[in-house]
């Protein structure tokens, strides 16, 4: 075989096999929701009736407060949903949390808030939408208006956690470098646990929730 169609089956095969991971990568993502039911899901702390599916949607209609959660447990995962929260709207996504307990400190919860409206003037700054409630703060004013669709993409892994809001890093956490909150937030040392997501008492919607195992 003459160097130039070696130098060619090399670049075949490189290709090839980056292919393959490629297609590999895409197929370790599974969806969280199936947009017909609640299948793998379960209320906690508040009314299963305040978690239905409309027209492909997975809605919370704000009543009763308490949590959606995960049937399954996960440790190292990275998760992305989509999400449209109404005006003033509050919820969030909760990461390694058990069924017992408040989730945003027993667990870890990454905070959805319209925080653009008027009523959250004066709020700390690691309650601005993306943040790492309590522990690590994102940056203020970031995410869209309420009523408009978000995309959340997270990554939870071993003592880190990363959080990007509409292609925007906004969280590099290392949770190990957050001692002093361990008292309040014991949840930064779980490393495994459900995922859920938040009825705050108010309406938001979620839409395409994936997760991949890492």
């Amino acid at each position: 075989m003459t160097p130039r169609r070696v130098s060619l089956a090399v670049l075949l095969a490189v290709a090839a096999v980056v292919m393959a991971r490629t297609e590999s990568s895409a197929a370790e993502w599974k969806p969280l929701f199936n947009g017909k039911d609640l299948t793998g899901w379960k209320a906690v702390g508040g009314p299963a009736e305040s978690w239905r599916v409309v027209d492909g949607l997975l809605s919370c209609n704000g009543k009763g407060g308490g949590w959606l959660a995960t049937d399954d447990e996960y440790s190292n995962f990275e998760i992305e949903l989509e999400y449209r929260i109404s005006a003033g709207g509050n919820s969030g996504v909760f990461l390694r949390t058990p069924l017992e307990g408040d989730p945003a400190f027993t667990g870890m919860e990454v905070q959805i808030l319209d925080d653009h409206n008027p009523k959250y003037a004066n709020i700390k700054e690691w309650q601005h939408c993306g943040s790492l409630y309590g522990i690590v703060a994102a940056p203020p004013l970031v995410a869209k208006k309420a009523g408009e669709w978000q995309k959340m993409h997270i990554v939870c892994n071993g003592k880190r956690v990363k959080v990007t809001l509409n292609g925007m890093e906004l969280v590099d956490a290392d949770l190990t470098a957050h001692p002093d909150k361990e008292a309040e937030h014991p949840g930064i040392k779980r490393t495994t646990g459900r995922i859920g997501l938040q009825n705050h008492s108010t309406e938001v919607d979620f839409r395409n929730v994936r997760i991949r195992e890492l």
